[in-house]
């Protein structure tokens, strides 16, 4: 037994190359032929698998997540099935020419059972051979019969139908488009102040139009509410005596501010017909003038004033209640009672 394996010590020590270089290369071969043969799929993904000897694409079944082993001369193809988003910008020629630049968000994503036909007849860069394109050629066809004011008013209600007709297209290419949103329209920049301008002033025609309106209904109105008064006044005048409709106007002034939850100070006028507020205004001129009878002083006037000539009081007193006098003569105004008069010489 010791001899066998001193035979076999020295038969690997004469064979030591060989066998390290074989150990080295099935190690080399094991690594590569391990990275062709396993496969991890992650969240969010799914595979599909091109077989060499038995009939290349295989459309009938789709990887799940995990890991999967194929044959190393197969392939295997990994597609992001979750919701994704390019955002091209695309130039678009209007009905007469003008040149408008589109910025577009576009949100897709793979149908899950149709994989294997999706990579089989379009491959893993189907955005680009696909929905950009198809997108692109139906706003081409759309805004080319369009002016260019009609994309910033009227004219959107028609791109949408347009998009919604590329998405139709689209779906039938083994995708699923989620929306494409327009995220700006641009146009050269005197034509779009051009358009702005424009839009600008229907808008102030608009507000000026409403306002004339506006106004018409506002003169009916005070037109309306002048008749009320008028018819009202007219009813009252009928009811009431015209030098007492003051007073009754005072009276309701008072009932009014005796509603007034606040604190007041009220100043009444002179006489038995003073206002509230007002002071004191004539309500018959008969209120302010002595009778013939009584004299203009309680008091004897002075010696002096005796022949001074008595005459009435003119019959219109200004808005301060002073009497108009000529220059030439001499009256005594009555004072309030407990109070001496003096004479005043004009």
């Amino acid at each position: 037994m010791k001899a066998f394996f001193q035979r076999l010590r020295s038969a690997l020590k004469r064979q030591i190359v060989p066998v390290t270089v074989f150990l080295l290369s099935f190690l080399i071969l094991l690594g590569y032929l391990t990275h062709n043969i396993l496969h991890t799929v992650l969240p969010g993904e799914a595979g599909v698998t091109w077989s060499r000897f038995q009939g290349g694409t295989r459309v009938d079944y789709v990887y799940p997540e995990g890991m999967h082993a194929i044959f190393p001369w197969d392939k295997f193809y990994i597609y992001n099935v979750r919701i994704q988003q390019i955002s091209p910008e695309i130039d678009v020629l209007t009905k007469n020419g003008l040149q408008v630049h589109l910025y577009l968000s576009i949100r897709y994503a793979p149908k899950y059972k149709l994989l294997g036909l999706l990579h089989k007849k379009i491959g893993p860069d189907y955005p680009n051979k696909v929905i950009i394109p198809e997108v692109e050629s139906v706003l081409r066809e759309v805004i080319g019969t369009m002016e260019a004011e009609q994309i910033y008013t009227t004219g959107r209600a028609v791109i949408i139908e347009a998009i919604n007709l590329a998405i139709e297209r689209v779906a039938q290419r083994y995708i699923d488009v989620d929306g494409v949103l327009i995220k700006r329209i641009e146009l050269p920049e005197s034509v779009a102040g051009a358009i702005r301008y424009k839009i600008e002033q229907k808008q102030m025609i608009e507000a000026h139009q409403f306002i004339a309106e506006k106004e018409k209904i506002e003169a009916d109105r005070k037109r309306t509410e002048g008749q009320g008064i008028r018819d009202q006044m007219k009813i009252i005048s009928e009811a009431i005596p015209k030098q007492d409709i003051l007073q009754w106007l005072g009276i309701r002034a008072t009932l009014e501010l005796s509603k007034s939850a606040n604190s007041k100070v009220v100043v009444i006028g002179a006489g038995k017909n003073g206002l509230p507020l007002i002071g004191s205004i004539p309500m018959a001129q008969t209120d302010l003038l002595p009778s013939a009878d009584q004299p203009l002083s309680d008091k004897p006037s002075s010696p002096s004033d005796t022949s001074d000539t008595k005459e009435p009081l003119p019959d219109s007193l200004g808005d301060t209640g002073k009497s108009a006098v000529s220059p030439s003569e001499k009256t005594v105004i009555s004072e309030p009672s407990g109070m001496t008069p003096e004479p005043r010489s004009e």
